[in-house]
């Protein structure tokens, strides 16, 4: 099965750039990433925090069944430039992975089709490889997936 979601790691470099093209209005996909409801139910997680504006501050959160925290992440929000980028840190804690810094551009292509490009920046070259090594292209496909379906009966 071909992923949507591209995933690019040029060798022996501490970052990743990732595209996917979505059959949404710039818009609706810029919506999918700052309002928290809609994040929730795309991720997959609840959203504790979410301070879309300039050095702003967001955190998510997981639970199991029983109620415990399996995933917890939080980060700043450095620029936030409504339907163009969002340049933000984000942390994974009780992980041994440090902070990462993710820089997210969404770019029109029609009336009703957009792209989402992020450049992710790792701390090292081993940091980025450990993060590949995880179901994390899957994972992240998945959940563009879930964006698209969730997002298009909206628009």
């Amino acid at each position: 099965m071909t992923l949507k979601t591209k995933i690019i790691a040029e060798d022996g470099k501490q970052d990743l750039l990732i595209t996917r093209e979505f059959d949404l209005p710039l818009d609706w996909l810029f919506r999918a990433y700052v309002e928290p409801d809609l994040v929730a139910q795309w991720m997959g997680t609840n959203v504790l925090k979410l301070d879309n504006r300039n050095h702003g501050s967001w955190q998510f959160e997981t639970t199991d069944a029983q109620g415990n925290v399996v995933f917890r992440a939080n980060g700043v929000i450095h620029e936030f430039v409504p339907n163009r980028k969002i340049t933000r840190t984000f942390e994974m804690e009780t992980t041994s992975f440090p902070v990462q810094l993710e820089f997210l551009e969404f770019e029109s292509l029609s009336d009703h089709t957009s792209k989402l490009t992020m450049q992710i920046v790792f701390k090292s070259v081993a940091h980025r490889d450990q993060m590949l090594q995880l179901p994390f292209a899957q994972g992240l496909n998945m959940a563009h997936n879930r964006l698209q379906n969730l997002v298009s009966p909206l628009n």
